[in-house]
């Protein structure tokens, strides 16, 4: 089964996806991949908890940082690959992102490589406080017309394509290895959605992609054969209000 020829979200072309099974569970270690014939995992981060009181959809926006929570999930993520062979750290060019990785890359004596395929999704509400209540807004409601695509924003096909070769790029430039991608949650859970052969248009309730979680790609050659999910900071998260698509 391949997931890359067609979707109900639109065609994605380029490299395809060898998919052959999917295993997920959260909470679990998928990190650690070592030994002869050791697959090729590429693990998508996304970043902690960010420093926003008025709850801003912030997005692509310069300037918003990790908070103190978020630093710590940051060093979650680390703790989670202490024992993982990582041998490569890519982050968004987002700050949160790059915050997110340093602990990692700097326990392991790594730089932090920067790919602007993994950013943030671009969304015509950046920048503002968007709620329920202002979906009563004329201004809002002629932006919503098209969920599919979707009319508000970065195209999700867009998003899958860039992101797909973000992941490619790092499996061929590592085969064998395991490499840490920080991202942003709807970048991560349009791989994951494309990855698995599923339509990308979606409710952003059923995303699966807590702050600081680790959506693992394993592959055997260009193969992937298994996802894994894992919440390293699921205990910082309780209560919290996420803020989707950050």
């Amino acid at each position: 089964m391949t997931g890359a020829s067609s979707h109900p979200g639109g065609p994605v072309t380029g490299q395809e996806w060898h998919y052959r099974a999917v295993t997920t569970s959260a909470g679990t270690s998928g990190a650690v991949t070592s030994g002869t014939g050791a697959p090729t995992v590429v693990h998508l981060v996304r970043h902690g908890e960010v420093e926003n009181p008025r709850k801003i959809l912030y997005g692509r926006l310069p300037g918003y940082r990790l908070s103190a929570r978020g630093e710590l999930m940051a060093d979650r993520v680390r703790d989670y690959f202490a024992a993982a062979p990582v041998t490569r750290v890519v982050s968004s060019p987002m700050e949160r992102a790059q915050q997110t990785a340093a602990p990692l890359a700097a326990k392991l004596q790594l730089t932090v490589d920067v790919d602007g395929r993994l950013i943030e999704a671009a969304n015509d509400f950046e920048g503002t406080r968007f709620s329920a209540a202002s979906l009563r807004s004329p201004k809002v409601l002629r932006r919503l017309y098209n969920p599919f695509r979707p009319s508000w924003g970065e195209p999700y096909v867009q998003i899958a394509q860039r992101m797909r070769a973000a992941i490619t790029a790092a499996r061929t430039a590592r085969p064998g290895q395991v490499s840490v991608l920080v991202s942003h949650q709807l970048p991560i859970w349009i791989a994951r959605l494309d990855a698995e052969g599923h339509r990308l248009w979606h409710d952003p309730r059923s995303r699966q992609c807590g702050l600081a979680s680790v959506t693992s790609l394993h592959f055997a050659g260009d193969q992937l054969t298994q996802i894994v999910y894992a919440e390293p900071a699921a205990d910082l998260t309780a209560g919290l209000s996420d803020v989707r698509g950050a």
